[in-house]
């Protein structure tokens, strides 16, 4: 195998698949990335569960194929030079990598002990943008689960309904849902569960533009997402998913516009004094037209309140102060509803009109010292 193409070229592509590469093995080849020389130079890692490939031109003058260790690869090319990078490997997998005066020589394994990534057949497919899917994914992958105790639960549901994409996470304290329209190639209704540490790594690939499609293929254990020249082949999670539909409560009597950054800012100000060790709720008081937020922990108490739509009863309520930011910052616009039923409910935020996004966080126990 011989070839040569621009080093930032190479860069790119080894940074895609290296996080796919597992980083420790008792098989040692999933440490590597494949190289594969044919009518175009490819790059794959796979550790099983995930495998990324990615697909691009260069001046190839013998076809062939070898697996590189994978971090050694990727510190060389990166510290190679910002020039033409010819890379030769003979019989034996002796690979010397050429860039301006630099040359390595490293020893390869054999491509035939790389695992073959699984056969995703492209019947079923859905197009959108990948502005869009990286967008929904930013907006629900914080609320994946880190539980192994419920393993569906530590990925994202994707359910399409006709042209109707709604993705959805939950951690068991909270909820996040984001709904865009698409186009359904499938013919049918269908739902699978993409683990969440895929979902990171797709969100990291897209590139923020509509001008841009990325391609998904569901089969039943796993799904393919293509994006110009780059294949992520997932295994999706088996289990039953969460009806998120029945968790969502309906009859919610206090709804309240609210400005969003102005409440951001007031609990992050209460949370200065919050903790890894130091996890007390934030105690949240709607009263009249004003939240009043306060805490209370060793080091201290903080106060601050922000103003609201007149809330016609008084309700206060306790939240984790990190998934109640998550669920703020996470709103794609500036006003949003916060309905309320109780100190005992859920709280639920939507949108003020339509129904692209909700956000869910079940309270806290307030103790009575946390006053």
């Amino acid at each position: 195998m011989k070839f040569t193409c621009e080093k930032a070229v190479l860069s790119e592509a080894i940074s895609i698949c290296i996080h796919a590469v597992a980083s420790r093995s008792t098989i040692t080849v999933l440490e590597g990335l494949l190289i594969t020389a044919a009518d175009q130079l490819t790059i794959c890692g796979y550790n099983f569960k995930t495998g990324i490939k990615k697909t691009f031109s260069a001046d190839i003058s013998e076809k062939g194929s070898i697996v590189l260790n994978a971090k050694i690869f990727n510190d060389i090319v990166r510290k190679l030079p910002d020039d033409i990078i010819e890379i030769h490997c003979d019989e034996h997998y002796m690979t010397t990598i050429r860039c301006g005066m630099s040359e390595f020589n490293i020893l390869g394994a054999s491509p035939e002990e790389f695992p073959e990534l699984p056969n995703v057949e492209k019947n079923k497919s859905i197009h959108l943008s990948c502005h869009l899917l990286r967008s929904m994914i930013d907006h629900t992958v914080f609320a994946v689960s880190d539980n192994e105790n419920k393993p569906i639960h530590t990925g994202s549901l994707f359910e399409i309904q006709q042209n109707d994409l709604t993705v959805v996470s939950v951690d068991g304290y909270r909820l996040a849902m984001s709904k865009e329209t698409v186009t359904n190639d499938t013919g049918s209704n269908l739902s699978f569960v993409v683990p969440g540490e895929t979902l990171k790594e797709i969100s990291r690939i897209l590139p923020d533009s509509d001008e841009e499609t990325v391609h998904i293929y569901p089969e039943r254990k796993h799904a393919l997402f293509e994006i110009d020249g780059t294949w992520i082949t997932t295994r999706l999670l088996e289990g039953e998913f969460l009806n998120y539909r029945n968790a969502i409560p309906s009859d919610c009597h206090i709804k309240l516009e609210i400005d969003v950054k102005s409440i951001i800012d007031c609990v992050e100000r209460v949370s200065l004094i919050i903790s890894e060790r130091l996890k007390n709720p934030v105690r949240c008081c709607f009263e009249d037209e004003s939240l009043k937020i306060s805490c209370v922990t060793s080091l201290g108490r903080a106060y601050d309140e922000c103003p609201i739509p007149h809330c016609p009863e008084k309700i206060e309520i306790g939240f984790n102060n990190r998934y109640l930011l998550d669920a703020l910052r996470a709103c794609p616009e500036e006003k949003v509803l916060l309905e309320l039923k109780s100190s005992l409910s859920p709280c639920v935020i939507r949108p003020v009109e339509g129904e692209k996004f909700l956000y869910l966080v079940l309270p806290v126990r307030l103790k009575a010292d946390q006053v």
